[in-house]
């Protein structure tokens, strides 16, 4: 049995990283068709039907593009960068059930890697490991306003990370527990804990679009500066992990928030896996939509919004959580 669970968490990896590697590759086609349609534009239309295969020529394109580092540069540290933004982004995803348990022929799967009872607690703080990637990225490139972006990712992630740890000690503390499928076997008892902490929920909806550095809070390379923030230095695939990791950052959150907040997948029938895969398209898609109608804030008008009204409001609501528990 221990080789079979050996052989069965190694194959969990692997397609983890070749699943979601790919669908980082797809999320960027998603996201230039809706925000083409919601411009009244096209998109990519020439690389294939469709330019279905704008996916593989871009990635060609990084494979093969010249790596360049730049002479007064930090070398190593510039070298690793890229790579921790995109490690601790799969790192996370170890304690996220993706599926509900299925069989096959006398053998039961389980699509997690590691159902640990600190689930939640190990993916906030994987991914806050991961500002150190666009941090040092930034400090190691031989340019003032990748130092800028990076100083400014920095106070983004840190600031929001209060919120959203705030913000889910209150369904922690009706549930009992940090793991993500003893959440979603509490909600398929007693229901979605959206209708019992709606408050929770939206704090850390908007938490979300900080961590992972979408808009309207897209202040780690804003879209409208000349420069690509953080990322200015890079080039060729160094540049493109960057993108793997806020891609798949953008998947992994897609899958925790109905987790813990709506039903996930439920009593774990073939029903609830398909509508636990549908809540997450959802909320990938509105990543994508948010982009499309809302502007960029201002750093100061970001920081807030966090330190001034949400970190309040998630203190507020622990204590009223607390109080209606006793």
């Amino acid at each position: 049995m221990e080789t079979a669970y050996l052989i069965e968490t190694v194959i969990k990896i692997v397609i983890i990283l070749l699943v979601f590697s790919a669908l980082a590759g797809f999320g960027t086609y998603f996201e230039r068709k809706i925000l083409a349609f919601m411009s009244r534009r096209l998109g990519p239309m020439n690389v294939g039907p469709y330019g279905l295969l704008q996916i593989a020529a871009d990635g060609i394109k990084l494979f093969t593009k010249e790596d360049i580092i730049p002479t007064n540069v930090v070398g190593r540290i510039f070298k690793i960068a890229p790579v921790i933004t995109a490690a601790t982004a799969f790192m996370a995803a170890a304690a996220i059930p993706f599926l509900p348990a299925f069989t096959i022929g006398s053998y039961e799967v389980n699509p997690i890697v590691s159902d640990i009872n600190i689930g939640i607690l190990y993916i906030l703080g994987v991914m806050g490991i991961g500002l150190y990637g666009p941090l040092l990225g930034g400090m190691a490139s031989a340019n003032k306003f990748s130092l800028l972006s990076a100083a400014r990712s920095a106070a983004v992630f840190i600031s929001y990370e209060v919120v959203t740890g705030l913000s889910i000690l209150a369904p922690i503390m009706i549930v009992g527990s940090l793991s993500l499928i003893d959440f979603n076997n509490y909600q398929a008892t007693h229901g979605w804990l959206v209708f019992s902490q709606p408050v929770a929920f939206i704090l850390f909806w908007i938490a979300a679009f900080a961590e992972t550095g979408r808009t309207p809070f897209h202040l780690v390379a804003n879209d409208h500066e000349i420069i690509d923030g953080f990322g200015t230095e890079y080039s060729g695939m160094r540049w493109g992990l960057f993108f793997i990791g806020e891609y798949a950052n953008m998947f992994f959150i897609s899958f925790v928030i109905p987790l813990l907040f709506l039903g996930g997948f439920g009593d774990g029938s073939v029903m609830g896996a398909f509508a636990f895969l549908g809540k997450m398209a959802f909320f990938f898609f509105f990543f994508l939509w948010t982009r499309a109608a809302w502007p960029d804030v201002r750093p100061d008008q970001l920081m807030m919004l966090c330190w001034k009204i949400l970190m309040p409001i998630a203190v507020i609501n622990i204590v009223i959580t607390g109080i209606v528990m006793m």
